[in-house]
């Protein structure tokens, strides 16, 4: 909830429902998946979304607001979650297919972290990318158990990941997208993304059944102003704190 740019927008409501409703729910109807867990804070202000947890029989574990990656250890932990799977809160267009290509690919070979090829671990990959906001990471609890035991940089504590990518200590693998669509912002931070995605939602939203990546693809091509409505705000705004340890 204390969301410098956009405070509250997890709650914020979409097509009826909070946005952070939407994202469990589509994670739910994602193949490969045997439990979903909101990770959020014990502070005052985040008692919203620890009662809609409640709501809506989501398991809710609460910890640091600043030691995220803390607070997904004591996650994993709780639900003995192995390998655990990642969504941030701000992205509703989370599309349960590409969670479980994300997954399968983790299964498939001897990985201790996949990921889809946008936002932060793709941030110098040279792979097409997925929009900004279709992230999906998945690692092993014991490379995220060695990054909190390890790391010493304040960042890799609150972006939870870049440990596992950027030490190179890691064996690490990225679905590509099949072409580049690293131009399209799918994120909430500002109130022209939360508008797109109300837009969105409002075309193609049915209840039960998740739209994909490329449903929306092609709502926009119908419609490409929605796709204007953000333009302002494309790129990967604040990863170079990810990607610089004296940040």
């Amino acid at each position: 909830m204390g969301s410098s740019r956009l405070p509250g927008k997890v709650l914020e409501l979409v097509a009826g429902h909070p946005m952070l409703w939407h994202i469990v729910d589509r994670l739910r109807q994602a193949p490969g998946l045997t439990n979903v867990v909101v990770a959020t804070t014990d502070a005052a202000k985040d008692a919203p979304v620890r009662a809609l947890c409640d709501d809506i029989q989501v398991a809710c574990v609460a910890g640091s607001e600043l030691d995220v990656l803390d607070r997904f250890v004591q996650a994993a932990e709780a639900h003995a979650a192995d390998p655990v799977l990642r969504i941030t809160a701000d992205c509703p267009f989370v599309d349960p297919e590409i969670v479980g290509r994300v997954l399968a690919l983790f299964e498939s070979g001897d990985y201790d972290y996949t990921a889809a090829a946008t936002g932060g671990a793709a941030f110098y990959d040279t792979k097409p990318k997925f929009p900004d906001g279709l992230d999906v990471e998945c690692f092993s609890f014991s490379a995220l158990a060695t990054a909190s035991r390890d790391t010493r940089v304040r960042s890799d504590r609150e972006h939870v990941t870049p440990y596992l990518y950027r030490t190179k200590k890691f064996r690490v693998e990225l679905l590509p997208c099949d072409i580049d669509r690293g131009q399209l912002r799918w994120t909430v931070d500002h109130p022209a993304d939360l508008e797109l995605v109300r837009q969105v939602y409002t075309a193609l939203y049915r209840p039960g059944n998740a739209f994909g990546m490329h449903d929306i693809l092609a709502l926009i091509d119908q419609r490409p102003e929605l796709a204007r409505l953000n333009q302002a705000f494309v790129g990967h705004e604040g990863y170079a704190k990810v990607w610089n340890p004296d940040a």
